[in-house]
């Protein structure tokens, strides 16, 4: 009863049985128009199952041209608002919350749809995303003016839909990142420049988000505090831990409720996910990515020849030294919530219950959100409870899991966390269990 980590956390307009959340992850389980299906359910389930406190939902777009890969469900209808409420219905059923993660991609994406495949994508900025090259158009006043409507009304429908809240993507290289961050808008406007023009972006659908749902649903803004932007070693470092703070206090003043504290101004970064890059399995799907923006093929040829891989090797790991690959940005937490009065979130690879109660304790932070340790082990909160400081069979830290999702079904690919390759592929297999009603059409709507 005394254990941190089982006490309830208190948000101005939520309650959360306990103090660990499931990190925003998914797979391609949706529609091509962006409706959900009975997969994603599944998916969302089994970590309610678990035990943990809340989830917040995979990248959300509120416009179909801000996916980041197709089969991803939206939230850019109303007609979609039914699904979500039955998503929520069944998360609601294991006495958990569930929290949207409203999204847009700008200049960084995975795959593109039909929505934003072969042009520029909007952004803050004109300059090509420097990993894969992806094109991309600065927005005008107009574009900025249509896709604050947009978070809005995405926001809006998560309330009709019975969630519990949502949570603004502003960290990890999305569109809010590119709009924040020195290191990637190059505005001269309003939107750019100093760091108050940058969060204006940011400010501007966080009071349009009010105006739409009110004060009493619940809302919050995922930040990366410290942005790293130099992985391509020629960008600028982008936004420090001094920016963010005080991005986090406009943020609280403006009636957000709650902060969740990345790292990482792009995604993947070497510290987020962190742990390693498996090189020879991110060569056998990097293939499908190849036309993807025009550094696709030089991406391609560094991780398919083993004489290249050194070269992206150095570029990728160099970032990482004498970092740990669990609580890696717990100090920035810290930081952020010393000049905060609101819950403090904190994700970075966590899976040690100690570790937990001792940033809990300290001040650190006021939960912990946690993807893929979670998908290692979905019942990780019940074995904590159970009184285990770790899990039985550890998340390895491989991110194969990582590099096989353009791909492959989202799920642990470590062979050696099972007893045959037979029961991997089960548990990737699992959540595809359905029983759905066919119907036959009639003329009307076909």
């Amino acid at each position: 009863m005394n254990d941190p980590i089982f006490q309830e956390l208190r948000f101005r307009n939520l309650t959360v049985k306990n103090r660990v959340f499931r990190s925003n992850i998914s797979g391609r389980f949706d529609n091509e128009d962006g409706s959900l299906t009975q997969t994603r359910i599944n998916w969302e389930c089994k970590f309610a199952k678990g035990g943990v406190g809340a989830i917040i939902s995979s990248y959300v777009p509120v416009l179909m041209e801000g996916r980041i890969i197709a089969g991803y469900a939206t939230v850019h209808r109303d007609d979609f608002i039914p699904l979500w409420a039955k998503l929520g219905e069944a998360v609601h059923s294991f006495d958990a919350k569930f929290i949207m993660q409203l999204s847009h991609s700008g200049r960084q994406m995975d795959l593109p749809g039909i929505h934003n495949q072969h042009r520029p994508t909007l952004s803050s900025t004109s300059r090509k995303e420097p990993l894969h090259g992806f094109l991309c158009q600065a927005m005008t006043k107009a574009d900025i003016e249509r896709t604050v409507r947009a978070f809005a009304h995405g926001a809006w429908r998560a309330r009709e839909a019975g969630l519990d809240g949502v949570e603004l993507h502003a960290a990890n290289g999305y569109l809010f990142t590119q709009f924040l961050s020195s290191g990637i808008n190059d505005r001269t406007d309003d939107y750019g420049g100093s760091l108050a023009n940058r969060a204006r972006f940011l400010l501007e659908v966080i009071a349009a988000i009010r105006d739409a749902v009110g004060r009493d649903f619940h809302l919050q803004v995922k930040l990366s505090a410290i942005e790293r932007n130099n992985v391509i070693p020629w960008e600028g470092k982008g936004n420090t831990l001094a920016d963010s703070v005080q991005v986090a206090k406009w943020c609280e003043q403006a009636g957000v409720d709650a902060l969740h504290v990345s790292t990482g101004s792009l995604f993947p970064h070497p510290l987020n996910p962190p742990g390693d890059l498996p090189i020879d399995v991110l060569a056998a799907t990097y293939d499908v990515l190849i036309s993807s923006g025009v550094y696709g093929f030089r991406n391609f040829l560094l991780f398919r020849y083993p004489l290249l891989r050194p070269i992206f090797r150095w570029i990728w790991f160099r970032m990482k030294k004498g970092l740990p690959f669990e609580a890696i940005s717990i100090e920035e937490a810290r930081a952020i919530k010393a000049t905060v009065r609101i819950p403090v979130i904190n994700t970075g690879g966590y899976q040690t219950a100690s570790v937990v109660r001792e940033g809990l304790e300290s001040g650190a932070f006021d939960a912990v959100a946690i993807a893929r340790s979670l998908v290692a082990n979905p019942d990780l909160v019940e074995q904590w409870r159970d009184g285990s400081d770790r899990p039985a069979v550890p998340c390895t830290y491989c991110n194969k899991c990582l590099v096989n999702a353009p791909e492959n079904p989202m799920g642990c690919y470590e062979q050696a966390r099972f007893p045959s390759r037979d029961a991997m592929i089960e548990q990737l297999m699992s959540i595809y269990r359905a029983k759905p009603h066919l119907t036959i059409p009639s003329p009307a709507e076909v």
